[in-house]
């Protein structure tokens, strides 16, 4: 598990905000090295910047992940004291959020005019007898994996990690990943179709 505090919240809905504390408060402690105040925030501003995610990304995965990033993000600037006006919380973090996300779609932008430009000569050519990828389907056949398989998946093709860190990722042994990494290709194989 990774040991900075902020990525071990979690995000309920229900769980209970301190009205006790302004955020001006809340600013002040977590710049003086209090965990309790960085829960505090996390508390108070997760649901609003998952609402902010859903809204301008329209997919819950990209909203929870928004959070994440504009919690870290934030978090690092409290501690190092960067927000020179603590009761300009909310403002600070709306700001984060539209940075994160023009910054997402700047990098989505990016890679499509990449590959639009030299996508040909990355993917090499195929013979009129061999089948052609269909990208979205793999992608949606990729999407219907259930979660842990999905991320076994990416972890070793998209990101080429080893099984021994995927296997310390997850918090498992390198042979229940490799179990994972078969099942998953199985049945991968069987949605897009092709010979088991």
């Amino acid at each position: 598990m990774c040991n900075d505090p902020v990525l071990r919240y979690t995000y309920r809905e229900d769980a209970p905000v301190s009205a006790a504390l302004s955020d001006a408060d809340v600013v002040r402690r977590i710049g003086a090295g209090d965990v309790e105040a960085e829960a505090e925030l996390f508390r108070r501003m997760a649901p609003r910047i998952r609402l902010y995610g859903m809204r301008h990304l329209r997919q819950a995965q990209a909203a929870d992940d928004l959070v994440q990033q504009v919690l870290v993000t934030t978090i690092e600037a409290l501690r190092a004291g960067k927000l020179r006006e603590p009761e300009r919380l909310a403002g600070f973090m709306l700001g984060t959020c539209r940075m994160t996300v023009l910054d997402q779609r700047r990098s989505a932008q990016r890679r499509e005019r990449l590959l639009a430009e030299f996508g040909a000569d990355l993917v090499p050519s195929t013979r009129d007898d061999e089948p052609c990828l269909d990208r979205e389907r793999v992608a949606r056949c990729v999407e219907a994996l259930k979660e842990r398989d999905r991320t076994v998946v990416v972890l070793s093709f998209y990101d080429e990690e080893s099984s021994s860190d995927v296997a310390r990722f997850l918090g498992t042994s390198e042979a229940n990943v490799r179990v994972i990494r078969h099942r998953a290709i199985r049945e991968l194989r069987r949605c897009l179709g092709a010979p088991s």
